[in-house]
């Protein structure tokens, strides 16, 4: 049987490697976007862009444009990564 004490240090350490996790995943997505948004522009008009076929024309059609504001959205996370460091 588990104490009440180690059961709550073990869930303490849970929350922090979770919070640990979700940072890591936060930095993760905005190079991630920049680069889907470098390939798809490197490779060309592909199936997805039919899928974005709405926006045809307009400045923010198609797949690049939508990775690159997603790419910017999710920049918060380096933006408070820089703030903490200074």
């Amino acid at each position: 049987m588990t104490s009440p004490v180690s059961a709550a240090a073990a869930s303490r350490d849970g929350v922090v490697a979770a919070r640990h996790l979700a940072r890591w995943l936060g930095l993760a997505a905005t190079p991630t976007f920049a680069i889907m948004a470098v390939l798809t522009a490197m490779l060309g008009d592909g199936p997805a862009d039919l899928l974005c076929a709405a926006g045809h024309g307009s400045v923010l059609g198609g797949m690049v444009p939508m990775y690159l504001l997603m790419s910017a959205f999710h920049s918060a996370a380096w933006l408070r990564l820089l703030a903490e460091r200074r």
